[in-house]
């Protein structure tokens, strides 16, 4: 029988069992599903390289399996999109498969750059000095004009946010156009930072259509804008990873759309966090990942939660480290105990505790300044 094709890539799936049915021959008919979408008798002798295999197979929790499976990686051939495919494409329509963890071939990861900036190098990009926590604040709601975005902006930054993006749901809605809400906030980053001495970066979204993406692109080197908010999921995995090569901006990843892929309600479904969010969005190149933590709006179990931030931090390659950025609902108060727990490698992204302050500017301060102590 004809040699695999190198590399392999080895992907873990929990499989949910129907009676009668064994992990075995769910899994083969897995590995036949994601690659030649025939049986295995079917598939002809120049194919069969490229067939799934079956590695190992055992027993879960009650009516589960876990299956690894040997994926030919060169059937995405550092196509991200088709690697999502490869991992995840059919097996999306089936109940009960999910994602669980892969090992990645150094032959696969060398065909992806991955994060332009890292860790290291959006703190450069914010004038952080030392290793420490970075917070983010969020120039919000939709429905406010242009200049009342651009003034809250300038109060978050006065207050020391080394970062403010725009609300991922602004695009360019009449409200606050893109091409105006850009330039009016970056100019107010530019305010605060000559009166602060500060190094805020305003971070505007960057979505729309694809027909559009070089002109607003050039539109924020026109205003210096040098990061942008993206969904890799909305715009896609390839798109962002062009834009990351391309852009010569640090990109801060939002999580939309993630949500169905690992809702806390089906467990034994999708991919697994640090999967999509950890090693997908950083193959993409996203230098920051945000991603709901637990005890806010979103449930997010606190060991997923690690799992992410140490796929977003630790080796994968030669791929740079990417920040893990906890949002979605934290209070200000839990700042302390989460910057303990997640350490100084993590952006905070606090949004509505904020706004919740009668004075924004003092908020921001209040937090900034918890970050910038030195650790006891």
């Amino acid at each position: 029988m004809p040699a695999h094709p190198a590399p392999l890539l080895l992907v873990r799936y929990r499989l949910a069992l129907g009676d009668g049915e064994s992990g075995e021959s769910r899994a083969l008919r897995l590995a036949c599903e994601q690659t030649s979408e025939l049986s295995p008798d079917l598939v002809p002798a120049s194919a069969q390289p490229f067939l799934g295999r079956v590695l190992s197979v055992e027993s879960a929790e009650s009516g589960a399996a876990l299956a690894t499976i040997a994926l030919p990686a060169e059937a995405a051939r550092g196509d991200l999109a088709q690697l999502l495919v490869l991992l995840y494409g059919n097996a999306s329509l089936q109940p009960g498969v999910r994602v669980e963890s892969i090992e990645w071939p150094a032959e696969v990861l060398a065909q992806y750059p991955g994060p332009a900036f890292g860790i290291s190098g959006l703190r450069e990009l914010a004038g952080v000095r030392g290793r420490r926590a970075l917070l983010c604040g969020a120039a919000k709601p939709l429905g406010l004009s242009s200049s009342q975005l651009a003034d809250r902006v300038e109060a978050l930054a006065r207050g020391g946010a080394d970062l403010i993006k725009d609300d991922h749901g602004i695009s360019n809605p009449p409200s606050s156009p893109f091409a105006e809400r850009v330039a009016r906030c970056q100019e107010a980053v530019h305010r605060a930072n000559q009166a602060t001495g500060g190094s805020s970066l305003y971070v505007p979204n960057l979505a729309g259509p694809a027909a559009g993406w070089a002109g607003r692109i050039e539109r924020l080197r026109e205003v210096g804008c040098r990061a942008a908010l993206v969904a890799p999921l909305a715009l896609g995995l390839e798109s962002v990873r062009e834009i990351a090569a391309s852009s010569s901006l640090a990109l801060l990843a939002h999580p939309a759309l993630a949500g169905s892929f690992f809702a806390a309600d089906r467990p034994s479904q999708g991919i697994a966090p640090e999967i999509l969010l950890g090693d997908l969005f950083r193959l993409a190149g996203c230098d920051a990942v945000i991603y709901p933590h637990q005890g806010g709006r979103f449930p997010f179990p606190a060991a997923r939660s690690a799992a992410l931030s140490e796929h977003l931090r630790g080796p994968l390659g030669h791929l740079r480290p990417a920040f893990p950025v906890p949002a979605g609902g934290i209070a200000s108060e839990r700042v302390p105990a989460l910057l303990q727990e997640l350490g100084p490698d993590t952006i905070f992204l606090i949004g509505s505790a904020l706004y919740g302050e009668p004075d924004l500017e003092r908020a921001t301060a209040q937090v900034a300044a918890v970050l910038r102590e030195k650790p006891r």
